[in-house]
């Protein structure tokens, strides 16, 4: 190594800068091409590998006969039927020759591998239509598409179904399968005509055929007539119709042959004077007069015209063919007397409808059965049927009843009941005591507040049943029931009468029976709840309290106070009370009377009233119709009286075997309630008009 320390160091400094001339600077370097180009590539590599190896791979598959183009949105690569493409939504769409263009949204996920498959779907087919004959009306699956020929009809591709339809001709119908992007199709049919060819002759020729009523030709002629069943008329001037059903089928024929026309029958117009005579023609029965009968041409026939009460008459009868004529036959009456004996002598006498004079005189009539009427003014019109006999005089002798007689000689003194019940009529305004009193007197021995002294007055003709309605008739209309019995004593027997039923249950069951007999209801009734009555109806009901009254109490012009006279205690068995044998059961008896009944007794087991009622006094007490309210004393008579529309309680009258006190045996005791008891049953009354 040398030496250097006494070498000193080299000092350089900077000289000053003088800028170049710029004319005689040299131009600047451009950078390198190949340089350019390398670092492009570059970047497109790494651009395509960042695609590759973020790219999914798609196949998408277009379902047509025809190659199709596929187009897609967005950066896409193509390997065949494969597609490189980065994650996202996509528009695809497919075209094709002969179909209709497709553009489908198509998602592409994660997954390395995906598909999707374009159906694309076909044009109409061009579908051409002939028939023979041509104008035929086509439709295709039921809508119409133009008559025939067809050149070119646009039709959707798939399966249809074809109908063609001519006047004449048998409709044709087949399935139709139409290939479609647009190819064009053709169809060619042939219709088969719906008719048959008939053969039609006749004797005479020249008739005219009509079918169906529809001229069509004149015989002899081939006739083209539609299949099925066809009416076939042939006819001719001064001829027969001739008439026969076909059943054609479409292109099979018939001949009928020759027909043979018969000559026109002759038309008779007949009639008779009086009108409605019998006619027979050749012994055969034709009607009535006025008829019209037809007449066998070139022949006689044997004409008869009769009729009951005039003399019969027979002619002959010929007509030419197709002839006409018209005939009234006036009929010789027969007569027969009747002679009118008629009083009033200014009745009027009717025969057949028609006014024949009044009073007395003889009559000559036709010798048949006539309808006679013998009419007043205030009087029933009387009705006969009289038959008049030539040479024999009849008498008929009629005396009119006022309308008021004939009334009441229609109302029955008696009916019966359907369950067999006895009602006996009875009119109150034609005795004694058609007003009355009803109550009792305060100083009457027994008497009670309720026995309120006043006025009635009956009017109305009723029917009142000789009996009370027994267990037997109760149980027709109710089964179940039961009226019970008391220490062993029964009451529920056939024929002792019903008892344990409440008001409502009585007059129900008055209902039901006017209904078995076709009688208008005279209780108002609501869901099975008497609530009214219709005081005009004549059905079965319950006696009013007046009635009542009137039936047990009314003997000439006196009111009975007890069933057996005035005095107490009775001294004869007359109706069945509390007697000596009923103590155990009642605890209060009539003292020394015997009866022979604990309980209630058969009905009609003691002597009927005078007015052949039984046990209106005893057996047991009776509902009535009235509601339960006490008179006004010193009050207006009433008419018919029948009380409140509806109540709470309603009245009881009679006696009954469990009773026995002077109070409670006098005809004028009232008792009430609603509900049943052991010794209350009813009877049954109706108005007779």
């Amino acid at each position: 190594m040398a030496q250097t320390d006494n070498i000193e160091p080299l000092s350089i400094e900077p000289s000053a800068f003088q800028p170049l001339d710029t004319a005689a600077a040299p131009p600047p370097q451009r950078g390198n091409p190949i340089r350019w180009v390398l670092v492009a590539c570059a970047t497109v590599f790494v651009l395509v590998m960042a695609f590759l190896l973020s790219a999914r791979s798609l196949q998408i598959t277009v379902v047509a006969e025809k190659p199709a183009e596929v187009t897609i949105s967005g950066m896409a690569l193509p390997f065949g039927e494969r597609y490189l493409l980065r994650q996202g939504q996509y528009q695809v769409t497919a075209i094709a020759e002969g179909y209709h263009p497709m553009t489908s949204e198509v998602s592409v996920g994660d997954a390395d591998s995906q598909s999707v498959e374009l159906v694309l779907l076909p044009l109409p087919g061009l579908l051409s239509v002939n028939t023979q004959p041509s104008g035929a009306r086509v439709s295709i699956d039921g809508a119409s598409v133009g008559t025939t020929p067809l050149v070119d009809l646009a039709v959707e591709a798939g399966e249809h179904s074809l109908e063609v339809q001519l006047d004449r001709y048998l409709p044709q119908q087949q399935a139709l399968a139409i290939t479609g992007r647009q190819l064009p199709q053709s169809l060619e049919l042939a219709l088969a005509p719906a008719w048959a060819e008939v053969t039609i002759n006749s004797q005479p020729p020249g008739a005219e055929i009509l079918v169906d009523g529809e001229t069509a030709a004149n015989t002899p002629a081939v006739v083209e007539i539609m299949q099925g069943e066809r009416q076939l008329i042939v006819q001719l001037p001064g001829y027969a119709n001739w008439q026969q059903t076909l059943e054609l089928a479409a292109g099979e024929p018939q001949d009928v042959g020759v027909i043979q026309l018969q000559p026109a029958a002759g038309v008779l117009e007949l009639s008779s004077v009086p009108s409605g005579a019998n006619v027979t023609l050749d012994g055969e029965f034709q009607g009535q007069t006025p008829l019209t009968l037809e007449i066998s041409p070139a022949r006689k026939h044997r004409l008869a015209v009769f009729k009951p009460g005039y003399r019969r008459h027979n002619s002959s009868v010929e007509l030419p063919a197709a002839g006409s004529d018209a005939q009234v036959i006036k009929l010789q009456a027969q007569l027969g007397e009747v002679r009118f004996e008629i009083s009033p002598a200014n009745a009027l006498v009717r025969v057949d409808g028609k006014p024949r004079g009044r009073g007395n005189q003889t009559l000559s009539l036709p010798a048949f059965e006539h309808s006679v009427e013998i009419v007043l003014d205030g009087h029933a019109t009387v009705r006969r049927r009289v038959t008049p006999r030539p040479g024999l005089q009849q008498l008929v002798s009629v005396r009119l009843q006022t309308e008021q007689a004939a009334r009441m000689e229609r109302i029955k003194p008696e009916i019966t009941s359907p369950l067999g019940q006895t009602l006996l009529l009875f009119k109150p305004q034609e005795s004694q005591l058609a007003n009355f009193t009803m109550g009792a007197s305060r100083r009457e021995p027994g008497r009670r507040a309720n026995e309120v002294l006043h006025p009635v007055s009956l009017r109305r003709m009723f029917y009142l049943a000789t009996t009370e309605v027994t267990n037997a008739q109760f149980r027709l209309f109710q089964a179940d029931h039961n009226s019970g019995q008391i220490e062993g004593n029964s009451l529920n027997r056939e024929h002792q009468p019903a008892v344990q039923m409440s008001w409502q249950q009585a007059a129900s069951f008055c209902n039901w029976l006017s209904k078995r007999e076709g009688l208008p209801a005279f209780y108002r009734e609501t869901k099975g709840i008497i609530n009214g009555y219709n005081p005009s109806a004549t059905g079965y009901r319950l006696p009013s309290e007046a009635e009542w009254a009137w039936a047990a109490r009314a003997e000439g012009s006196t009111l009975l106070k007890f069933p057996w006279g005035d005095s107490f205690p009775p001294t004869v068995a007359i109706e069945n009370y509390a007697d000596n044998t009923s103590a155990y059961v009642t605890g209060r008896i009539l003292s020394g009377y015997t009866d022979g009944h604990v309980v209630s007794a058969t009905v009609a087991s003691f002597k009927p009233s005078k007015k052949g009622l039984y046990d209106m006094g005893g057996n047991v007490a009776e509902w009535v119709h009235d509601v339960y309210v006490i008179p006004s004393a010193n009050g207006a008579t009433v008419v018919d009286p029948l009380g409140p529309q509806s109540g709470d309680n309603y009245v009881i009258r009679g006696a009954s075997w469990a009773h026995s006190k002077i109070a409670e045996l006098r005809l004028s005791h009232r008792d009430y309630g609603q509900a049943g008891r052991d010794d209350v049953g009813f009877r049954l009354a109706r108005y007779a008009e």
